[in-house]
C-alpha cells in the first residue's frame, strides 16, 4: 500500500482527470490469474462486469466489431481520442477487432473460445442463435465453458427478444416511479444503474461458477437480466409493499422507513441526516441543544416518530437554518450523528480522502498514455487494485492475441 501511495503523485494538466494523482500500471490483484475471458459485450453492463473480473486478475480478450464497441462513439466528451464512457469500463483488456461475417474471423473466435474459461455476450437471444453465439453453440466448442449472457429481459419468456437499454430497465423496475420530487414526474437515476448492477451481478455469478467448476469440472450457463438486476435493487421497497399493501410514491427521498432520514437546508448548503436509532436520536437532540424536545414521549420510538414526521422535520429545519453546513457537520461528527454533504460530481472527484484511498487516479502506462479512472473501491490486505493496462485502442492486440491462436 505504501508503494502505491508513493506513486500517487500530483500531476498538472488542463482537464480535471489529468490533475488526479498519477498511478502507474502494475500487477494488481491476482486472484483470477490464469482465467481467460472472451468478451463480446458492448456498451456498459457487460464491459463493466468483465472489467471487475479483470481487476481481480482475469485476462479479458475484448472481441469487437471492426467499427468497435458502441461506447467508443459515446461522446463528447472525449479525452486523448478516447470516449470517456468507454474508458471508464474497459481497463485491463486486450482489444481484438474481428468481422465475424468472415470465415477466417469466425475460425479465430472459435480458437479463442477453445482456450477460454468464460464466454460473455450481451447480444439478444435471437442474435446469439443467428451468429452461433448462444449457449449450445459455445458449449459445443468447449464443454466446460462458463457462458454468461447479459440481456434486457433474460433468455426466456415473452419479453426475451425485446431490445433494452438502462433507461428501459429502470422504467420496468419501478425505480423511476419512486424517484423524484413529490408530485413531480418520474425520474431516471443519474447514472446507468441497471447496467452497473447487471455487470456486477455477472461478475459475481461468474466467480461463483468458476469456483464450482474447480470442484465439479462442469461449466454453467449464467443468465443476467438488466430488468431483474435493477428490480432486485428495490428489494426493501417491494418487500414492504408485499407485506403491507402500501404502494410507495415519489417523495423526494423523504419517506424512508427511518424517521428521520432525508436532506435538509442549512444557512448555506444542504445536508443529509440519518437518525437511524434511538441512541442516535438522543445524541442528535443533545447536539442540537434541545434534549427536552427529543425526550418527548410521543417521539419515543421510530414508529412514533414516523407518525409525527412532519412536525419533527419542520422543527429540525428551523434549527438547521441558523448555522452553516460546515458548522453542523463538525458538530454532528463530534456527537456521532450520521450526517454529510450533498456533493456535486466535481466535489466527489476532488475528495482528498477518496483520492488518498486510491479510488480516483490518472492511470499512466509505460508508453506515457494517461486515462482517468475510478478504481475498484475494494482493498485487500491493505492494498488497492492497481490496473495492469489502460483501456485499449480498437484492435490494439490483434497481432498479440491472434498470433497465439
Amino acid at each position: 500500500m505504501d508503494n502505491v501511495k508513493e506513486q500517487l503523485k500530483e500531476a498538472s494538466a488542463p482537464v480535471p482527470g489529468h490533475n488526479l494523482p498519477r498511478l502507474r500500471t502494475g500487477e494488481g490483484f491476482g486472484f483470477l490469474s490464469g482465467v481467460r475471458i472472451v468478451d463480446l459485450t458492448t456498451s456498459v453492463a457487460g464491459p463493466y462486469g468483465t472489467m471487475l473480473l479483470s481487476d481481480f486478475g482475469a485476462e479479458v480478450i475484448k472481441v469487437e466489431r471492426p467499427s468497435g464497441d458502441d461506447a467508443r462513439q459515446w461522446g463528447p466528451p472525449f479525452l486523448d481520442g478516447q470516449a470517456l464512457w468507454f474508458a471508464s469500463v474497459n481497463r485491463n483488456k486486450k482489444s481484438v477487432a474481428l468481422d465475424l461475417r468472415q470465415e477466417e474471423a469466425r475460425a479465430s473466435l472459435t480458437t479463442l473460445i477453445e482456450g477460454a474459461d468464460v464466454f460473455i455476450t450481451n447480444q439478444p437471444p435471437d442474435v446469439q442463435r443467428k451468429l452461433g453465439l448462444d449457449y449450445e453453440s459455445i458449449k459445443a466448442i468447449r464443454e466446460d465453458i462458463i457462458f454468461v449472457s447479459i440481456t434486457g429481459f433474460g433468455l426466456s419468456g415473452p419479453r426475451a427478444e425485446l431490445t433494452c437499454y438502462d433507461l428501459i430497465a429502470e422504467g420496468y423496475s419501478g425505480i423511476m416511479d419512486i424517484t423524484g420530487a413529490a408530485g413531480g414526474k418520474p425520474q431516471k437515476i443519474g447514472a446507468p444503474a441497471a447496467d452497473m448492477l447487471a455487470g456486477q451481478d455477472a461478475a459475481m455469478a461468474t466467480m461463483a461458477a468458476l469456483m464450482d467448476r474447480q470442484r465439479t469440472k462442469q461449466g454453467h450457463k449464467i443468465d443476467i437480466s438488466l430488468v431483474e438486476s435493477m428490480t432486485r435493487f428495490l428489494t426493501c421497497r417491494i418487500s414492504s409493499y408485499l407485506g403491507s399493501g402500501d404502494v410507495p410514491v415519489r417523495s423526494g427521498g423523504t419517506d424512508s422507513v427511518i424517521a428521520i432520514y432525508q436532506p435538509f437546508d442549512t444557512a448555506d448548503l444542504p445536508i443529509n441526516l440519518g437518525l437511524g436509532s434511538d441512541p442516535i436520536w438522543t445524541r442528535f437532540w443533545k447536539a442540537m441543544g434541545d434534549e427536552e424536545y427529543g425526550a418527548r414521549p410521543e417521539f419515543a420510538s421510530n414508529a412514533k416518530r414516523r407518525e409525527a414526521r412532519a412536525e419533527i422535520v419542520d422543527r429540525i429545519q428551523e434549527i438547521l437554518l441558523t448555522r452553516s453546513r460546515a458548522e453542523w457537520l463538525a458538530l454532528f461528527a463530534t456527537a456521532r450523528v450520521p450526517a454529510g454533504p450533498i456533493n456535486r460530481v466535481d466535489e466527489v472527484a476532488g475528495d482528498a480522502e477518496l483520492q488518498a484511498r486510491g479510488l480516483f487516479f490518472a492511470l499512466e502506462d509505460d508508453a506515457g498514455n494517461v486515462s482517468p479512472q475510478i478504481g475498484l473501491g475494494i482493498q485487500v490486505d491493505d492494498s488497492i487494485c492497481v490496473p495492469r493496462s489502460v483501456p485499449p485502442r480498437l484492435g490494439e492486440h490483434n497481432d498479440e492475441v491472434l498470433g497465439q491462436t
